[in-house]
């Protein structure tokens, strides 16, 4: 057997997964498909095989254009005709930062600019620097794309948005909003339209920790801590 169809390039691969502005080269500059920033398509290479963009049979009784978001699977399910849906990998809300309930799509933001909560303001520091906000761009952590949910006229201030840690997806670490790659909210946001309905399922309850895992808890939270200092972690 020729050992030439075996390889398959990382270019290849990423071909089959991205949409067309990426599909001349992993990366996706600025300068090649109108953005204002660089969009990392090569991200989705980063995730484990289950969290990659596909369509999937998928049984609701939601309308197509709605999006479902199931917290416990880390996936968000963008629905179709047909009983299918498009199914993403995302990050969602660590323990005591879940929320769950219905919401609409009432605005939608290329880069966008990010403005801490009070209360996250008053709880980090990290935050407080950006208290009048932060320009939108690859250090901002909404990423490339967000949508802003509303209960009726009242903002509820958790947003679907873009991440450029794609280690994160898969993962329960944000205040609650949930996030996808660059890439993935680049190509939900031109699906999905003002007005959208979004379902959020609950999440199912935390395991009951073992002995073992209690034990070793103190010294975990420790090194999370150290660790954990980026703005990132914080939606």
């Amino acid at each position: 057997m020729n050992r030439r169809l075996l390889i398959v390039s990382a270019s290849q691969l990423a071909a089959t997964l991205l949409p067309a502005t990426a599909a001349a080269g992993i990366r996706s500059t600025a300068s090649s498909n109108g953005e204002q920033f660089p969009i990392d398509y090569g991200d989705v290479l980063k995730l484990k095989p289950r969290f990659r963009r596909t369509e999937v049979k998928y049984a609701t009784a939601e309308v197509p254009g709605s999006i479902v978001v199931d917290p416990g699977a880390k996936y968000l399910y963008f629905i179709l005709n047909g009983w299918t849906a498009i199914r993403y990998g995302i990050g969602v809300g660590r323990e005591g930062f879940e929320w769950n309930g219905e919401a609409t799509v009432r605005r939608k933001a290329k880069w966008p600019r990010w403005t801490p909560p009070k209360e996250m303001v008053a709880r980090d520091p990290l935050a407080a620097k950006w208290a009048d906000s932060m320009p939108g761009g690859p250090d901002n952590p909404l990423g490339a794309r967000a949508l802003y949910l509303y209960q009726g006229s009242v903002d509820t201030l958790y947003r679907i948005h873009g991440t450029n840690q794609p280690d994160s997806i898969g993962k329960a670490v944000s205040s609650g909003c949930v996030r996808l790659i660059n890439a993935d909210i680049a190509d939900l946001y031109e699906r999905v339209k003002i007005g959208a309905k979004v379902v959020v399922l609950p999440a199912p309850p935390p395991e009951t920790p073992s002995a073992e895992s209690v034990q070793e808890k103190p010294q975990n939270q420790e090194k999370l801590q150290k660790k954990r200092r980026y703005l990132f972690d914080f939606l």
